[in-house]
């Protein structure tokens, strides 16, 4: 499957290739995104999340895909790095306020600077179409961020933490997305990049969760959490998997625009499962930001 994978890699099937792993990754992300927010603490939900794809990733990075190029395990310590951080300014985002207000801005500011991080890495170039849907992005995601500090009751005296715990975490999204499509090029085959980054990706927020669990006076039970973790891993593995391997299949700045149309997903799933009140002027800003993600794909 590598192979042909690999063979794909700058060609119009690839492009399109691309496209779908694009979308199913929004899809998926918005739901992981919703299993860490729902029923259990955030930073518990996300330590169970991370031993389980830990614990699956691990068979297959030491028994099944080929080892790792000597120059690799630099490239997995910075990722490493990279991605520690931004599970804990996410958690502490999720803590602080509501997932339709998190998500949407979170998801919506990495894009605006994976685009320049894949211009200043990749040499890859938007055209002005493209640039238009950024600004439609950019103006559902501002739009959203002001109606929300003029609008929202819930939580509101941590409301501009969360946006400025949201704004940060973007930051990350975007050095994360474009810093991983680096990695998973580097390699000769990408499933070993994979592979061996959720290993090693899973290893820090367990230790977490632990410690936080261990200190609460009246800690949920671990069964009905790891069960959580177990669904929240396979789900990490498709969503995670499919936008690098897009990366690598196609432009690094399309793809991760492209992944936003997640907002219109996590808008559904804080109505319809996490009984959050959205309302028709935040769902219209919601999907502006999706639009413009769409106006960015089809100006390429």
């Amino acid at each position: 499957m590598s192979d042909w994978l690999i063979s794909l890699e700058g060609t119009e099937a690839g492009h399109t290739l691309a496209l779908g792993l694009a979308l199913a990754a929004a899809l998926l992300h918005a739901i992981f995104g919703a299993l860490q927010k729902g029923r259990h603490d955030p930073w518990l939900t996300r330590g169970a999340v991370d031993i389980s794809y830990a614990m699956m990733a691990a068979p297959f990075a030491f028994f099944v895909v080929p080892f790792p190029e000597p120059h690799m395990w630099a490239i997995f310590g910075v990722a490493w790095a990279i991605h520690t951080v931004y599970k804990i300014l996410q958690a502490q985002a999720y803590t602080k306020g509501a997932y339709t207000v998190v998500y949407p801005v979170v998801r919506g500011t990495g894009p605006l600077f994976a685009v320049i991080g894949a211009y200043l890495i990749f040499g890859e170039v938007f055209t002005t179409v493209q640039w238009l849907g950024v600004g439609v992005l950019l103006a559902g995601i501002f739009g959203l961020a002001i109606y929300n500090l003029i609008f929202l009751v819930a939580a509101r005296d941590t409301l501009h933490m969360a946006l400025g715990l949201a704004v940060i975490t973007g930051l990350l999204v975007a050095l994360y997305t474009t810093y991983d499509a680096y990695g998973i090029r580097a390699t000769a085959n990408p499933f070993t990049f994979l592979a061996w980054f959720f290993f090693f990706d899973g290893l820090v927020m367990p230790v977490i969760a632990y410690l936080r669990w261990r200190g609460m006076t009246a800690p949920p039970a671990i069964g009905p959490l790891m069960v959580r973790g177990v669904f929240g891993g396979v789900v990490a593995f498709a969503s995670f998997g499919s936008i690098m391997l897009a990366t690598r299949l196609d432009k690094v700045g399309e793809a991760a625009v492209l992944r936003e149309t997640s907002t219109v997903f996590a808008a559904l799933i804080g109505w319809l499962v996490l009984k959050e009140t959205v309302g028709p002027r935040r769902i219209a800003l919601m999907t502006l930001i999706a639009l413009g993600a769409v106006i960015v794909e089809m100006g390429g």
